[in-house]
């Protein structure tokens, strides 16, 4: 049964079509609005600069996305999309390589996946997009407790056109540039501090045609940076239409890659080694490198909020914003529609009073956003330069770097396929940090590491901290709520 009433989404990109998707069934009318015109086919969108370089999904959030679109990789491989499936993956990272077989997926760029996810949302009877259309101020009731609307600037026409909308829920995806925070202040609500990650990142893309044999063997290629030598992350990726994308990336603002169209290639051979080297020499390319920067990733709280006003709610980068290099943030934008999904359920089968149902989604949804957020803090600050500004434990954050260095010598370095799964389980969000950080599986990891440096790592940390590991994780491991699908336990033997 649908909610009598309208819902209003900021913001026409991945994490608006995930939330229309999910509140199309729960509303009669469904707007998703934003500043851009939509392109008529897969092109980047100018409020989209990011699109250009390469986006992806972790495996989680592969499977929420084939459950709403059915058929949707299949779709995406008809237009043109490279098909992955069986071809190679090749990881490494400085304690080895590892190569296998890559899943039924579709290798394709951010503009071929959002077109192709919204022409499948425009489909949907109740759900309409209106393009040109920038958001300037929160309507609201005469209290200023509930959120009644938007005033939007009408860019389809030359003069400064002002036109309202009335809505019963806005949602705020409107990404990196949200000015949610600023309107809720010039409403009068206390926002707490966000978490900020001052990451000063840079990466360099470049697109390349790819010859037929080099297409029919492989999916990814993956050299992982190493920041203790400052040398920085280099990925060679398919796309669609027999174009593949390079992208170079490293963070800390120490130095950024290149974007000279004559020096880019000499780096990525660099950063590949000599036999990947030898693969881009047999590329064309087609275009120049472009580069992107982000100075910091930020994770507002508004859960905390002792107030907040009925008929509002936010996901996506407006929410939480990541490094896009682990390609987290689709993943966790389809994470955060489905714990909305799940909440409006809730509520709908008389669990939750209607009041205050906002706050308790922000509260869910916050839990949802949890796990990436941490991991891909605990990765980032082990570049010189990036520092973190929040509540979080620095000791937890180095805890977690020393023990993602025992996993991940034991898979690369002595293939522990057992290790390698856990690993990539919760790092591709299927499965909660606290699967390796509990005392059980630590003490297996650091007995499995054949160099003994673990044992000795964990004695000396237990020395300094005078506490029990049980009790030590307890305080400086953060508690996951968030609900996983569970998995085998995967220890070591």
């Amino acid at each position: 049964m649908k909610t009598k009433g309208k819902a209003l989404i900021l913001g026409g990109g991945i994490a608006g079509l995930f939330t229309a998707t999910v509140l199309s069934k729960h509303y009669e009318e469904v707007i998703i609005t934003d500043r851009d015109e939509f392109p008529a086919g897969p092109e980047t969108r100018a409020g989209t600069p990011q699109a250009y370089h390469p986006h992806r999904f972790l495996e989680r959030g592969k499977m929420i996305v084939e459950r709403w679109f059915p058929g949707i990789t299949e779709e995406l491989l008809q237009q043109g999309a490279h098909p992955r499936g069986l071809k190679s993956v090749k990881m490494t990272n400085r304690y080895g390589t590892l190569e296998m077989p890559d899943g039924p997926n579709a290798g394709c760029s951010r503009a071929l996946l959002e077109w192709t996810l919204r022409n499948r949302v425009i489909q949907m009877p109740n759900v309409t997009l209106l393009p040109k259309l920038a958001a300037q101020e929160l309507l609201h009731d005469a209290d200023r407790n509930a959120v009644t609307g938007v005033v939007f600037r009408d860019k389809s026409v030359k003069e400064a056109t002002l036109l309202q909308m009335n809505a019963n829920l806005v949602v705020d995806a409107s990404g990196r540039g949200s000015k949610l925070a600023d309107w809720l202040q010039n409403l009068g609500y206390a926002v707490p501090e966000a978490e900020k990650l001052h990451v000063s990142l840079g990466y360099s893309t470049r697109h390349y045609r790819v010859p037929e044999e080099i297409q029919a063997v492989w999916s990814t290629i993956l050299n992982d940076g190493d920041p203790s030598l400052g040398i920085g992350t280099a990925v060679f990726n398919p796309i669609e239409n027999q174009i593949a994308e390079v992208v170079l990336y490293r963070a800390g603002g120490v130095s950024y890659p290149t974007t000279d169209h004559q020096l880019y290639d000499q780096e990525a051979q660099n950063l590949f080694g000599a036999t990947i080297g030898d693969l881009l020499q047999q590329l064309e390319p087609v275009s120049n490198p472009r580069g992107y920067r982000i100075e910091e990733c930020v994770r507002q709280h508004f859960e905390q909020m002792e107030d907040w006003p009925s008929g509002l709610l936010v996901l996506g980068d407006a929410f939480c914003s990541f490094d896009p290099i682990f390609g987290q943030g689709m993943t966790v934008a389809a994470i955060q529609a489905e714990t909305l999904d799940q909440c409006l359920q809730s509520m709908q089968n008389g669990v939750l009073l209607e009041e205050g149902f906002e706050r308790f989604a922000l509260l869910k949804i916050q839990s949802a956003i949890e796990p990436a957020w941490w991991l891909s803090a605990a990765a980032d600050l082990r570049w010189p330069g990036v520092t973190y500004e929040g509540h979080l434990s620095a000791q937890g954050f180095s805890f977690a770097q020393r023990l993602f260095d025992i996993c991940q010598e034991l898979a690369y370095g002595h293939n522990d396929m057992a290790v390698f799964e856990q690993y990539m389980m919760v790092t591709g969000l299927f499965a909660s940090p606290q699967d390796l950080f509990n005392a059980e599986y630590v003490t297996a990891l650091v007995n499995a590491d054949r160099s003994g440096k673990g044992k000795v790592w964990l004695h000396q940390v237990l020395q300094e901290t005078n506490l029990p590991l049980e009790e030590l994780l307890a305080r400086i491991i953060p508690v996951f709520n968030n609900e996983f699908l569970p998995v085998s336990t995967g220890l070591p033997e």
